[in-house]
């Protein structure tokens, strides 16, 4: 089973798509997130991972609005805690260590491990496991990475730091999306778990509108995790809302909420409905 992601081999997106799918999946690494989609719209892969939001960093929006592009199902979910290592090629000493290369999300990440050895310059690079095969083919003089443990695997690194992120809670959330019309997956450990439903709406921009969508959902007692807006593409100052709630797109309660949400809503889509991670 052929999975798109976004980065090199040995990247967290990796992982997840391990939580989700185990050994039977077969990762298929792709240079841009926009890549991803149209990997999975042209049936070039069975199904796609995307990173959609980052405990420290809030939303990946770049996502979220690719998640409205194309017309794809929300399958299942899952929690990837994001752990930092400092890497170098086999042999090299930590004092040997000048520069550190990793992508700008995950230098920053790492903010007290270079407060703590000044001699060490972080320097950005275009992706975490990237930099990992990088320091291992070019060898850069005092080079390092900063990435996971399974990219030290993946290319035969030794992971000199282990776990030098600021905050230990740092977790990105992943989905994993397969063509229109595909069942919820039940990963590992999902079993028993609450079911949760995405979708995206939008209101018309009159005093109220946004309060009468969401009553939809509260005169039904159904429970939000996550609401946020994201701009309106060609109708300036107006607004997508992308939620999350608890329960499954089936539920009476949930059936009747979006039968009432859809009546008061300009624009109505569910991205899928599956087990909580």
């Amino acid at each position: 089973m052929k999975v798109a992601f976004q980065g090199e081999s040995g990247a967290f997106s990796q992982e997840a798509i391990r939580q989700l799918l185990g050994a039977k999946a077969a990762p298929v690494a792709c240079r841009r997130f926009d890549e991803v989609f149209d990997a999975l719209a042209r049936r070039r892969v069975a199904a796609a991972i995307a990173p959609i939001e980052n405990t420290l960093h809030g939303s990946v929006h770049e996502n979220y609005d690719l998640l409205l592009k194309h017309d794809f199902a929300i399958t299942a979910e899952t929690n990837v805690r994001i752990v930092h290592n400092l890497i170098a090629a086999p042999g090299t000493r930590f004092r040997q260590i000048d520069k550190a290369y990793s992508h700008p999300v995950a230098l920053n990440q790492c903010l007290d491990f270079f407060g703590r050895n000044k001699q060490i310059q972080s320097v950005p690079f275009y992706d975490t496991a990237g930099s990992v095969k990088m320091v291992m083919e070019k060898r850069p003089p005092g080079g390092a990475a900063i990435a996971s443990q399974l990219a030290a695997k993946t290319y035969g690194a030794k992971i000199l730091k282990r776990e030098i992120e600021d905050d230990r809670q740092n977790y990105t959330r992943f989905f994993l999306l397969e063509p229109k019309g595909a069942g919820p997956r039940n990963p590992k450990g999902a079993r028993g778990k609450p079911w949760k439903t995405s979708l995206v709406f939008s209101t018309r921009n009159v005093p109220g509108a946004l309060f009468r969508a969401l009553s939809a959902l509260a005169l039904r007692d159904l429970n939000l995790t996550k609401l946020e807006s994201r701009p309106l593409r060609g109708r300036p100052w107006e607004y997508l809302f992308y939620l999350d709630l608890i329960g499954r797109q089936g539920d009476e309660a949930v059936r009747r909420a979006l039968g009432h949400l859809g009546e008061v809503a300009d624009f109505l889509r569910v991205l899928g409905s599956y087990r909580a991670a």
